[in-house]
């Protein structure tokens, strides 16, 4: 059912003052367990933590392609960006991925050392020293567990896919893991960067694609690397 943007704006507050209170309760009783280094229950937690977040806010997210997502593979999770409860939605079914994002996160006390427990990435100003560490550091994490990348860069301010970076080509070309695909509907009308209240109205969804291996993608050009995946992301998303 559709709200008026009144009663939106009326029902975000409070809504936003819980979601950061129970946040920051669910923070603390995480941090002991980072420094136990308890990976496996920290994601359970967070798991549980981001399904929570939507029920909140009396949404229900619908989730196709489970089927493609192997919990033992690995693999470049790229996904369109609208809104700041994308990673949530993410997280809710793919806990154990690592993110790259960025840095200031880092420099918060009580989410530094989580940060670190789940292998968080972040982003520097895009020297050329910076960027060689930052890719290698992604490199690097990748032996272990799948990397999660926007390759837009930041949250659309229009509902349009924008164009993508060419930063994780970089990655795909000097691993030996596939990429997965993965589109976000509904996330933009939710809340969108340039909107200051939650849509309660709208409905969410998540496509997981099957995955794409390196062998498809590594003869193809950076251009037609990112076409083939734009084009898979663009084949199931969804807006008005």
């Amino acid at each position: 059912m559709r709200l008026s943007p009144g009663i939106n704006k009326v029902l975000t507050i409070p809504v936003f003052g819980f979601l950061y209170l129970y946040t920051a309760v669910g923070v603390l009783f995480v941090i002991p367990l980072s420094y136990l280094n308890a990976r496996k229950p920290v994601q359970i937690m967070v798991k549980y933590w981001a399904k929570s977040v939507f029920l909140v806010m009396m949404k229900r997210i619908r989730i196709e392609g489970r089927e493609n997502l192997d919990r033992k593979g690995k693999y470049i999770l790229i996904a369109n960006h609208s809104s700041l409860f994308d990673i949530v939605a993410i997280v809710s079914f793919y806990p154990e991925v690592s993110w790259f994002g960025h840095e200031r996160l880092m420099k918060i006390p009580v989410f530094r050392r989580y940060l670190k427990l789940i292998d968080y990435i972040p982003f520097k100003a895009p020297t050329i020293t910076n960027t060689r560490r930052m890719l290698g550091q992604l490199v690097d994490k990748t032996r272990d567990r799948s990397i999660a990348i926007f390759p837009e860069g930041t949250r659309t301010k229009d509902g349009k896919i924008s164009p993508f970076y060419r930063g994780f080509i970089y990655l795909l070309r000097t691993t030996d893991i596939g990429v997965m695909p993965v589109t976000l509907n509904g996330f933009y009308d939710l809340k969108p960067k340039n909107r200051s209240y939650i849509d309660f109205g709208c409905r969410l969804g998540v496509k997981i694609h099957k995955p794409i291996p390196k062998e498809e993608l590594i003869n193809k050009t950076d251009d037609e690397i990112i076409d083939s995946i734009r084009n898979v992301i663009e084949s199931a998303y969804n807006h008005n």
